[in-house]
């Protein structure tokens, strides 16, 4: 026993394959001759036309000489064409860009809204601040009396001090300095 087992063909199923495939072909090749189509019979005529040569062969190059300017029409029309679909192409881009910085615009309108009216409430926050502490700072007694210095007046004085005191520094810098060269 080998590697593989041979069957053998079954004579008689193989016989009556080859019978139903010849019926099957010899109804097809009778089955063609009965529906086979009839003679074609066509009266005659005369070909060409009513008109000559000569007119046709004009008519011939008068299309052909006008088919050239149609081709050339219709190229001219598919540029034309082509044109405007890239203005209108062009010109939706610019109103999306327009749109957009329309957008952009507003939100910054918007944005320095916002921080205007919080800078004018903390304004107003500090004003109010201010004017508080001024006001525990005054005497309470209706008699009309002198206002004492607020703190806007001692910072005054106290950086007028410090300028006082950075010249005398410097006058006192140049002093030493004329002195050292008088001495040379």
């Amino acid at each position: 026993v080998g590697p593989y087992v041979l069957v053998t063909p079954n004579e008689t199923r193989r016989k009556q394959l080859q019978q139903i495939a010849k019926k099957e072909l010899n109804d097809l090749e009778q089955w063609k001759k009965e529906h086979r189509p009839g003679p074609i019979t066509l009266s005659p005529q005369r070909l060409g036309g009513n008109e000559s040569e000569a007119k046709v062969r004009q008519n011939q190059q008068m299309i052909l000489m006008q088919s050239k300017y149609q081709k050339k029409h219709k190229r001219e029309e598919y540029v034309k064409a082509k044109k405007a679909a890239e203005e209108a192409e062009i010109l939706k881009k610019k109103a999306i860009q327009r749109e957009k910085a329309e957008r952009l615009e507003a939100k910054k309108r918007q944005e320095e809204m916002q921080r205007r009216k919080m800078f004018l409430e903390d304004q107003k926050y500090k004003t109010n601040e201010l004017l508080s502490r001024l006001d525990m700072g005054l005497p309470k007694s209706d008699s009309c009396q002198t206002a004492s210095p607020g703190p806007e007046s001692t910072a005054w004085k106290r950086s007028h001090a410090y300028k006082q005191a950075l010249r005398e520094d410097e006058n006192r810098r140049l002093e030493e300095m004329k002195q050292e060269q008088q001495r040379k």
